[in-house]
């Protein structure tokens, strides 16, 4: 149980960086960039996979089910 809460908290907190540097580097579009090179720049940077990351890891985290311990006497 504990281990599911500190996987839970590090998928939100990845999924905060990730998505602070996406809002951040939107200002690209207004640089002259268009929409394709804005995400053909989002993909080469590592910051940003770290929302894919933490959306994944929060998606197992939540999906997954507890394994019950059924001892048979």
């Amino acid at each position: 149980m504990i281990l599911r809460i500190f996987f839970l908290i590090l998928g939100f907190f990845l999924m905060i960086v990730g998505l602070a540097h996406i809002i951040v580097y939107t200002n690209l579009l207004t640089f002259g960039y268009t929409v394709k090179e804005y995400f053909s720049y989002l993909v080469t940077r590592y910051e940003c996979w770290y929302f894919i990351v933490g959306f994944l890891i929060e998606a197992i985290v939540i999906l997954r089910k507890e394994k019950k311990n059924v001892k048979c006497i």
